[in-house]
């Protein structure tokens, strides 16, 4: 199997896989936007909510917004604790009065490598008299979880006139750069092979 025409460009890559059969490559595109962790908002303790939303809704809406993932410092939640320490999970905040919208780029994280990747995602708008003040707390999760955690969009084109040859395009949220998530991908499948001969020779 070998990864031939790597194209990058910014949050995106294209590629062809050769030597590989529908198994092998659907195997990749699963494990990217399943298997990959990604940080996400996962739980909200709202102090103060004088906007015209409810905690729910705004929690839903929190939790999509892509943030920048160091996988090297950071274990899986459920790999970890389930997302209850500073090993797995981070704390941003949000202090927010009226009049005013309220962006991604408001929420304040207390580790610089973990935050929205994009700065102008509105959450809210807040009126006169209106305010937000919450924590939230940020866990490393895998897509196959929720589909907060999913950190790319991933599709590919099998070639016509050589079925062994696979055209891919990723599309990442931001959560990770487009060469990081396929070197993680194909390290997760790899280790997965490993424990099945491992559980084989048992």
């Amino acid at each position: 199997m070998k990864i031939e025409d790597v194209k990058v460009a910014k949050n995106k890559m294209k590629f062809t896989l050769k030597n590989a059969n529908y198994a092998m490559a659907n195997a990749i595109r699963r494990t990217l936007m399943s298997e990959v962790p990604a940080m996400a908002i996962d739980e909200i303790d709202f102090y103060e909510n004088r906007s015209s939303m409810f905690d729910e809704y705004l929690g839903h809406r929190m939790g999509l917004i892509p943030l920048t993932t160091d996988l090297k410092s950071y274990t899986p939640a459920d790999e970890c604790c389930g997302g209850n320490c500073g090993k797995c999970s981070v704390i941003l905040t949000l202090d927010a009065q009226g009049p005013s919208t309220v962006y991604s780029k408001d929420l304040k994280s207390k580790d610089k490598d973990v935050k929205p990747f994009y700065d102008n995602i509105p959450i809210i708008k807040l009126g006169e008299g209106q305010a937000i003040r919450l924590e939230a707390k940020a866990v490393l999760g895998r897509g196959k979880q929720h589909a907060k955690f999913q950190p790319c969009t991933c599709s590919y084109n099998s070639q016509k006139t050589d079925e062994t040859k696979f055209d891919f395009e990723i599309e990442s949220y931001g959560n990770h750069e487009p060469e990081v998530l396929l070197k993680a991908a194909l390290k997760i499948i790899e280790a997965k092979i490993d424990e099945l001969e491992d559980q084989i020779k048992k």
